[in-house]
Protein backbone atom coordinates (compact mmCIF):
# COMPACT_ATOMS: atom_id res chain seq x y z
CA UNK A 1 0.00 0.00 0.00
CA UNK A 2 2.54 2.31 1.34
CA UNK A 3 4.15 2.60 -2.32
CA UNK A 4 1.19 3.54 -3.96
CA UNK A 5 0.11 6.24 -1.96
CA UNK A 6 3.86 7.36 -1.64
CA UNK A 7 3.82 7.94 -5.81
CA UNK A 8 0.53 9.59 -6.41
CA UNK A 9 2.80 12.36 -8.25
CA UNK A 10 2.31 12.20 -11.72
CA UNK A 11 4.46 14.57 -14.20
CA UNK A 12 2.57 17.82 -15.69
CA UNK A 13 5.00 18.33 -18.83
CA UNK A 14 8.12 16.37 -19.93
CA UNK A 15 11.24 17.81 -20.64
CA UNK A 16 13.21 20.97 -19.49
CA UNK A 17 16.37 23.23 -20.58
CA UNK A 18 19.04 20.17 -21.67
CA UNK A 19 21.64 23.14 -20.96
CA UNK A 20 20.59 23.64 -17.21
CA UNK A 21 22.60 20.25 -16.36
CA UNK A 22 25.31 21.48 -18.62
CA UNK A 23 25.72 24.62 -17.36
CA UNK A 24 25.65 23.76 -13.66
CA UNK A 25 28.13 20.61 -14.03
CA UNK A 26 30.42 23.12 -15.47
CA UNK A 27 29.83 25.46 -12.75
CA UNK A 28 30.98 22.54 -10.22
CA UNK A 29 33.88 22.04 -12.50
CA UNK A 30 34.96 25.11 -12.94
CA UNK A 31 38.37 26.25 -10.95
CA UNK A 32 37.15 27.66 -7.28
CA UNK A 33 38.44 31.21 -6.58
CA UNK A 34 38.62 32.84 -3.86
CA UNK A 35 36.25 35.03 -2.32
CA UNK A 36 37.16 38.68 -3.09
CA UNK A 37 37.71 37.36 -6.74
CA UNK A 38 34.82 35.76 -6.96
CA UNK A 39 32.92 38.87 -5.66
CA UNK A 40 35.47 40.87 -8.03
CA UNK A 41 34.49 38.55 -10.91
CA UNK A 42 30.65 38.82 -10.82
CA UNK A 43 30.36 42.83 -9.66
CA UNK A 44 32.93 44.41 -12.02
CA UNK A 45 30.57 44.93 -15.28
CA UNK A 46 27.02 44.76 -13.92
CA UNK A 47 24.22 44.22 -16.43
CA UNK A 48 27.09 44.03 -19.28
CA UNK A 49 25.72 42.46 -22.64
CA UNK A 50 27.44 39.88 -24.20
CA UNK A 51 27.41 40.40 -28.45
CA UNK A 52 28.73 37.60 -30.22
CA UNK A 53 29.58 38.29 -33.46
CA UNK A 54 27.65 41.45 -33.62
CA UNK A 55 24.57 39.21 -32.77
CA UNK A 56 23.21 40.65 -28.78
CA UNK A 57 22.64 37.81 -26.34
CA UNK A 58 19.10 38.65 -24.77
CA UNK A 59 19.06 39.08 -21.09
CA UNK A 60 15.91 37.08 -21.24
CA UNK A 61 17.67 33.99 -22.05
CA UNK A 62 19.90 34.64 -19.49
CA UNK A 63 16.82 34.39 -16.96
CA UNK A 64 15.38 31.76 -18.02
CA UNK A 65 18.22 29.57 -17.74
CA UNK A 66 19.16 31.04 -14.48
CA UNK A 67 15.27 30.23 -13.72
CA UNK A 68 16.00 26.74 -14.19
CA UNK A 69 18.33 26.06 -12.23
CA UNK A 70 17.20 27.99 -9.37
CA UNK A 71 13.88 25.32 -9.78
CA UNK A 72 16.10 23.19 -9.63
CA UNK A 73 17.50 24.29 -6.89
CA UNK A 74 21.04 24.93 -7.80
CA UNK A 75 23.10 28.32 -6.08
CA UNK A 76 23.35 31.28 -7.73
CA UNK A 77 27.02 32.27 -7.43
CA UNK A 78 29.75 33.32 -9.41
CA UNK A 79 30.81 30.68 -11.30
CA UNK A 80 27.52 29.41 -11.85
CA UNK A 81 26.93 32.86 -13.87
CA UNK A 82 30.20 32.27 -15.81
CA UNK A 83 29.10 29.48 -16.46
CA UNK A 84 25.80 30.24 -18.24
CA UNK A 85 27.38 32.96 -20.11
CA UNK A 86 29.87 30.66 -21.44
CA UNK A 87 26.78 28.25 -22.38
CA UNK A 88 24.81 31.02 -23.89
CA UNK A 89 28.08 31.78 -25.82
CA UNK A 90 28.59 28.50 -26.97
CA UNK A 91 24.99 28.34 -28.09
CA UNK A 92 25.22 31.56 -30.01
CA UNK A 93 28.08 30.66 -32.14
CA UNK A 94 26.91 27.40 -33.01
CA UNK A 95 23.53 28.35 -33.98
CA UNK A 96 24.82 31.22 -36.29
CA UNK A 97 26.96 28.77 -38.13
CA UNK A 98 23.96 26.61 -38.51
CA UNK A 99 22.27 29.46 -40.26
CA UNK A 100 25.43 30.02 -42.36
CA UNK A 101 25.45 26.74 -43.42
CA UNK A 102 21.82 27.15 -44.47
CA UNK A 103 20.50 24.30 -41.82
CA UNK A 104 17.14 26.40 -40.68
CA UNK A 105 16.41 26.17 -44.72
CA UNK A 106 16.06 22.36 -44.05
CA UNK A 107 12.36 20.75 -44.01
CA UNK A 108 13.34 18.21 -41.31
CA UNK A 109 15.29 21.01 -39.09
CA UNK A 110 12.08 23.29 -39.60
CA UNK A 111 10.12 20.94 -38.40
CA UNK A 112 12.08 20.33 -35.25
CA UNK A 113 12.06 24.03 -34.61
CA UNK A 114 8.75 24.37 -34.89
CA UNK A 115 7.50 21.29 -32.71
CA UNK A 116 10.27 22.93 -29.95
CA UNK A 117 8.48 26.13 -30.35
CA UNK A 118 4.79 24.11 -29.96
CA UNK A 119 6.32 22.66 -26.87
CA UNK A 120 7.13 25.52 -25.09
CA UNK A 121 4.25 27.22 -25.86
CA UNK A 122 2.18 24.27 -24.44
CA UNK A 123 3.96 24.29 -21.48
CA UNK A 124 3.58 27.80 -21.15
CA UNK A 125 -0.17 27.67 -21.59
CA UNK A 126 -0.59 24.42 -18.61
CA UNK A 127 1.65 26.65 -16.16
CA UNK A 128 -0.64 29.75 -16.82
CA UNK A 129 -3.59 27.11 -16.33
CA UNK A 130 -2.61 26.26 -12.75
CA UNK A 131 -1.49 29.30 -11.71
CA UNK A 132 -5.13 31.06 -12.87
CA UNK A 133 -6.71 28.04 -10.52
CA UNK A 134 -4.53 26.92 -8.22
CA UNK A 135 -5.87 24.04 -5.96
CA UNK A 136 -6.82 25.49 -2.35
CA UNK A 137 -5.83 23.86 0.78
CA UNK A 138 -9.57 23.13 1.26
CA UNK A 139 -9.76 21.11 -2.06
CA UNK A 140 -6.79 19.00 -0.96
CA UNK A 141 -8.01 18.56 2.25
CA UNK A 142 -11.25 17.40 1.01
CA UNK A 143 -9.24 14.92 -1.01
CA UNK A 144 -7.54 13.56 1.50
CA UNK A 145 -10.61 12.51 3.69
CA UNK A 146 -12.46 11.27 0.68
CA UNK A 147 -9.05 9.01 -0.29
CA UNK A 148 -8.71 8.43 4.08
CA UNK A 149 -12.49 6.57 4.06
CA UNK A 150 -11.82 4.81 0.82
CA UNK A 151 -9.24 3.09 2.35
CA UNK A 152 -10.96 1.58 5.72
CA UNK A 153 -9.68 1.15 8.81
CA UNK A 154 -8.02 -2.38 8.34
CA UNK A 155 -5.72 -3.98 5.81
CA UNK A 156 -4.86 -7.73 5.18
CA UNK A 157 -2.57 -10.26 4.73
CA UNK A 158 -4.60 -12.47 2.02
CA UNK A 159 -3.26 -15.37 -0.12
CA UNK A 160 -5.34 -16.75 -2.87
CA UNK A 161 -5.50 -19.14 -5.73
CA UNK A 162 -6.73 -17.75 -9.02
CA UNK A 163 -8.54 -20.69 -11.83
CA UNK A 164 -10.47 -19.99 -14.38
CA UNK A 165 -13.48 -22.76 -13.21
CA UNK A 166 -16.10 -22.62 -10.28
CA UNK A 167 -15.68 -26.39 -10.53
CA UNK A 168 -11.88 -26.62 -10.04
CA UNK A 169 -11.66 -23.80 -7.42
CA UNK A 170 -14.51 -26.01 -5.24
CA UNK A 171 -12.46 -28.90 -5.48
CA UNK A 172 -9.05 -27.03 -4.74
CA UNK A 173 -11.19 -25.75 -1.59
CA UNK A 174 -11.88 -29.62 -0.86
CA UNK A 175 -8.21 -30.20 -1.35
CA UNK A 176 -7.30 -27.52 1.75
CA UNK A 177 -9.92 -28.59 3.92
CA UNK A 178 -8.10 -32.08 3.92
CA UNK A 179 -4.96 -30.63 4.63
CA UNK A 180 -3.75 -29.91 0.94
CA UNK A 181 -0.50 -27.56 0.77
CA UNK A 182 -2.10 -24.32 -0.15
CA UNK A 183 1.54 -22.64 -1.64
CA UNK A 184 2.26 -25.82 -3.51
CA UNK A 185 -1.30 -25.86 -4.80
CA UNK A 186 -1.17 -21.73 -5.60
CA UNK A 187 1.69 -22.73 -7.72
CA UNK A 188 0.68 -25.77 -9.62
CA UNK A 189 -2.52 -24.41 -10.05
CA UNK A 190 -3.35 -20.12 -9.75
CA UNK A 191 -3.20 -18.14 -12.76
CA UNK A 192 -2.33 -14.99 -11.11
CA UNK A 193 1.50 -14.48 -12.32
CA UNK A 194 1.94 -11.62 -9.60
CA UNK A 195 1.49 -14.27 -6.89
CA UNK A 196 1.64 -17.74 -7.75
CA UNK A 197 5.40 -17.84 -7.18
CA UNK A 198 4.95 -17.00 -3.95
CA UNK A 199 2.13 -19.37 -3.04
CA UNK A 200 -0.17 -17.28 -3.65
CA UNK A 201 0.95 -14.15 -1.20
CA UNK A 202 -1.01 -11.07 -2.07
CA UNK A 203 1.08 -9.38 1.05
CA UNK A 204 -0.57 -6.19 3.74
CA UNK A 205 -3.35 -4.77 2.07
CA UNK A 206 -6.39 -2.17 2.69
CA UNK A 207 -9.54 -3.70 1.44
CA UNK A 208 -9.97 -1.38 -0.93
CA UNK A 209 -6.93 -2.61 -3.24
CA UNK A 210 -8.98 -5.37 -4.93
CA UNK A 211 -12.31 -5.73 -6.81
CA UNK A 212 -15.37 -5.51 -5.00
CA UNK A 213 -16.49 -8.96 -5.03
CA UNK A 214 -12.86 -9.88 -3.48
CA UNK A 215 -13.02 -7.02 -0.98
CA UNK A 216 -15.96 -8.15 0.41
CA UNK A 217 -14.87 -11.65 1.16
CA UNK A 218 -11.49 -10.30 2.59
CA UNK A 219 -13.46 -8.07 5.19
CA UNK A 220 -15.85 -10.85 5.83
CA UNK A 221 -13.80 -14.00 6.25
CA UNK A 222 -12.64 -15.46 9.49
CA UNK A 223 -8.76 -14.91 9.82
CA UNK A 224 -6.76 -18.53 9.26
CA UNK A 225 -9.76 -20.29 7.49
CA UNK A 226 -10.33 -20.95 3.81
CA UNK A 227 -13.29 -19.40 1.70
CA UNK A 228 -15.97 -21.62 1.95
CA UNK A 229 -16.81 -20.92 -1.56
CA UNK A 230 -15.09 -19.26 -4.69
CA UNK A 231 -15.12 -15.73 -4.80
CA UNK A 232 -16.20 -14.56 -8.32
CA UNK A 233 -15.02 -11.63 -10.25
CA UNK A 234 -13.70 -10.47 -14.20
CA UNK A 235 -10.44 -12.42 -13.23
CA UNK A 236 -12.32 -15.40 -12.74
CA UNK A 237 -12.74 -17.67 -9.22
CA UNK A 238 -10.44 -17.40 -6.39
CA UNK A 239 -9.88 -19.42 -3.50
CA UNK A 240 -8.83 -16.95 -0.39
CA UNK A 241 -7.13 -17.39 3.00
CA UNK A 242 -7.35 -14.05 5.15
CA UNK A 243 -3.48 -14.78 6.87
CA UNK A 244 -4.02 -11.92 9.23
CA UNK A 245 -5.62 -8.40 10.16
CA UNK A 246 -4.08 -5.21 11.48
CA UNK A 247 -5.53 -1.45 11.87
CA UNK A 248 -4.32 0.61 8.61
CA UNK A 249 -1.98 3.50 8.98
CA UNK A 250 -2.66 5.66 6.28
CA UNK A 251 -0.11 8.50 5.98
CA UNK A 252 -0.56 12.22 7.30
CA UNK A 253 -2.43 14.95 5.48
CA UNK A 254 1.48 16.44 5.50
CA UNK A 255 3.28 13.35 4.24
CA UNK A 256 1.36 13.38 0.71
CA UNK A 257 -0.40 16.82 0.58
CA UNK A 258 1.70 17.66 -2.65
CA UNK A 259 1.23 14.07 -4.48
CA UNK A 260 -2.16 15.12 -4.12
CA UNK A 261 -2.03 18.96 -5.16
CA UNK A 262 -0.21 17.30 -8.47
CA UNK A 263 -2.75 14.51 -8.55
CA UNK A 264 -5.54 17.10 -9.14
CA UNK A 265 -3.18 19.42 -11.29
CA UNK A 266 -2.84 16.57 -13.46
CA UNK A 267 -6.44 16.26 -13.63
CA UNK A 268 -6.92 20.03 -14.17
CA UNK A 269 -4.64 20.06 -17.62
CA UNK A 270 -6.32 16.87 -18.79
CA UNK A 271 -9.88 18.66 -18.57
CA UNK A 272 -7.89 21.41 -20.22
CA UNK A 273 -6.92 19.95 -22.94
CA UNK A 274 -10.13 17.97 -23.24
CA UNK A 275 -11.96 20.81 -23.13
CA UNK A 276 -9.88 22.42 -25.86
CA UNK A 277 -10.54 19.41 -27.89
CA UNK A 278 -13.88 19.36 -27.94
CA UNK A 279 -14.24 22.95 -29.16
CA UNK A 280 -11.87 22.29 -32.29
CA UNK A 281 -12.69 22.25 -35.56
CA UNK A 282 -10.11 19.08 -36.80
CA UNK A 283 -10.68 17.96 -40.17
CA UNK A 284 -8.56 15.20 -42.82
CA UNK A 285 -8.24 16.50 -46.17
Amino acid sequence: MQPTLRNLAVALVAGTFAFAAGAQDKAEKAPKKSESAAKKSSSSTPGAKVVVNGVTIPQSRVEAMNKELNAQGQPDNAERQTAVKEELVNREVLAQAALKRGLDKSPDVAAQMEMARQAVLVRALFENEIKANPITEADLQKQYEQFKSSMGTNEYKVRHILVDKEEDAKQIIADLNKGGDFAKIAKEKSKDPGSKDNGGDLDWGPSARYVKPFADAVQSQPKGKVSAAPVKTDFGYHVIVVDDVRPLKVPEYAEIKEQFRQRAQQQQIQKLVMDLRSKAKVEER
